[in-house]
């Protein structure tokens, strides 16, 4: 997964007034957590996710082994 296809979802959630739900591994834990994003949200949460994240895998910059691995419709 990667960034252009993180803010394509994104995108699609908010035109039809939906929740973006992600998937974040992080270490020590078992399994990944689930983040919902309410509509109202979406577009600064997509600005900080690019800031945050790496485009190419959606690692996070500045937490070694946090990543965002999937999302759900």
């Amino acid at each position: 997964m990667n960034m252009e296809q993180l803010e394509t979802y994104a995108k699609a959630q908010l035109k039809n007034n939906k929740p973006i739900n992600l998937l974040i591994a992080m270490p020590g834990f078992p399994e990944p957590e689930l983040i919902t994003n309410p509509p109202a949200n979406i577009e600064k949460k997509l600005e900080y996710y690019k800031a945050t994240y790496n485009h190419d895998d959606l690692t996070h910059r500045h937490a070694l082994g946090i990543q965002i691995i999937a999302f759900a419709i």
